[in-house]
């Protein structure tokens, strides 16, 4: 029986997500894994590890956040005004396009990793 390429390689990509995903937490290395994206949004799922800074960056739209595995991130602005924000797990917050655009880095103040899912907003009209 032969099993299509595009089949194949999806199905190969599957299995071994969760190993990749196990590797990185224990590897103590953030992550970021695309799940969906068309012209209206754009979602990922991100695993933020403990005191391990995320690089300075902006965000050009407004964000929806869940998380997955709930914890305090601080959020550190380029202008050294810190925010922090506390993140219940099974809950979604809000996060507007003039927050994202402030440059900032986030870093995972708790002791285990935080997981979140990302729902980024990419056309409002």
């Amino acid at each position: 029986m032969k099993i299509p390429l595009s089949r194949g390689l999806f199905t190969a990509a599957m299995l071994l997500t969760p190993l990749v995903t196990l590797t990185s937490q224990q590897s103590g290395q953030s992550q970021r894994i695309p799940q969906f994206e068309n012209e209206d949004v754009k979602v990922w799922k991100s695993t933020i590890v403990p005191n391990a800074p995320l690089e300075m960056h902006t965000h050009d739209h407004a964000r929806v956040i869940v998380a997955l595995s709930g914890g305090t991130m601080h959020v550190v602005h380029e202008t050294g005004a810190p925010d922090v924000h506390v993140w219940e797990t099974g809950k979604a917050y809000w996060l507007s396009a003039e927050q994202g655009k402030q440059r900032h880095a986030d870093v995972n103040a708790g002791t285990k990793p935080i997981e979140v899912m990302v729902i980024e907003i990419e056309n409002t009209k």
